[in-house]
C-alpha cells in the first residue's frame, strides 16, 4: 500500500472509533426512556423548569398528526437536500474534471474552448497591422 492509502484507511478507522465511542459515552449519560427526545423537547423541558411564566412567541403552523408523519417529512427534506447538494458538488467536479484528456493542457481544435486574451488569429493580426499602417 502506498502513504496515501495508508493515511486514508488511519482516518476512516479514526472516524469510526470517534463515533463509536461518542455513541457509547452518549448512551451512558442519557436516559434510556428519552433518548431520542431531540434538542427541541429539552429546549421546552428546560424552559419550563427554569421560567414557568413563560409563554412562547409564536405556535407552529401545522403540526403533523403523528411522530411517523413529523419523521417522514423530515427525512423527505433531508432526501431534497442531499440531492440538491449531490447535485452541486458534481457540477463543480464535472467542471473541474472537463478536459483532463489533454496531454499539453492546450485545449484541441475541434473544442470550444475560447481563446486566451491577448491572443487573436494571425489573419486578424495581420489586418490590425495593415489598418495601423
Amino acid at each position: 500500500m502506498s502513504k496515501k492509502s495508508l493515511i486514508n484507511v488511519a482516518l476512516i478507522v479514526a472516524l469510526f472509533l470517534v463515533f463509536g465511542i461518542s455513541f457509547v459515552i452518549g448512551g451512558l449519560h442519557t436516559d434510556p426512556e428519552e433518548r431520542f427526545g431531540g434538542t427541541d423537547g429539552a429546549a421546552t423541558t428546560q424552559i419550563q423548569e427554569s421560567h414557568p411564566d413563560y409563554e412562547p412567541w409564536f405556535h407552529p403552523f401545522f403540526q403533523p398528526e403523528s411522530s411517523e408523519i413529523e419523521s417522514g417529512l423530515f427525512a423527505l427534506q433531508a432526501g431534497i437536500g442531499g440531492t440538491i447538494l449531490g447535485f452541486a458538488i458534481g457540477a463543480l467536479w464535472g467542471r473541474r474534471h472537463r478536459g483532463t484528456g489533454h496531454v499539453s493542457g492546450t485545449p484541441d481544435a475541434d473544442s470550444d474552448a475560447a481563446p486566451e486574451p491577448g491572443s487573436e488569429p494571425a489573419a486578424t493580426s495581420s489586418r490590425v497591422a495593415d489598418a495601423t499602417a
